[in-house]
């Protein structure tokens, strides 16, 4: 009996060609999702660090050359120039967290798409839910 009751809950549930293309949009979407999201968090601690320079040049009392790395290369610059180039490296990091973020917003907004596309039709049969584990 258990076994007919199985066969009936599979046959209930056809699983079409477009069905499995918004599967597999769906999983690849939520692996870009956390692709975003650990660059966003790697990006966060970048711009943690800038932050750090940033108070240790402002507490400096002496006018002193800095050297400041771009690139491989360390060049001296002096206390006010290198906190513009921090400035600068500051926004320019904040921006790209900005844009990381709309993307991830985005891709979230296609993803509540399709979970609801999805289990009109699968209902209790998938599991769009990421494990936390």
């Amino acid at each position: 009996m258990a076994t007919s009751m199985k066969k009936a809950v599979a046959e209930d549930v056809n699983v079409t060609f477009e069905d499995q293309q918004k599967i597999n949009i769906f999983a690849r979407n939520t692996s870009r999702i956390t692709e975003l999201k650990d660059e966003i968090e790697v990006k966060k601690k970048e711009l943690q660090n800038l932050e750090d320079a940033c108070d240790d040049i402002m507490m400096l009392e002496d006018s002193l050359f800095i050297p400041y790395q771009i690139g491989d290369v360390f060049i001296s610059h002096s206390q006010e120039e290198t906190q513009e180039m921090l400035e600068a490296a500051k926004k320019t990091l904040q921006d790209e967290m900005d844009l990381l973020q709309s993307r991830v917003e985005s891709i979230q907004r296609v993803l509540g798409e399709l979970k609801i596309q999805l289990y009109a039709k699968f209902g209790n049969n998938i599991n769009l839910e990421a494990d936390d584990s």
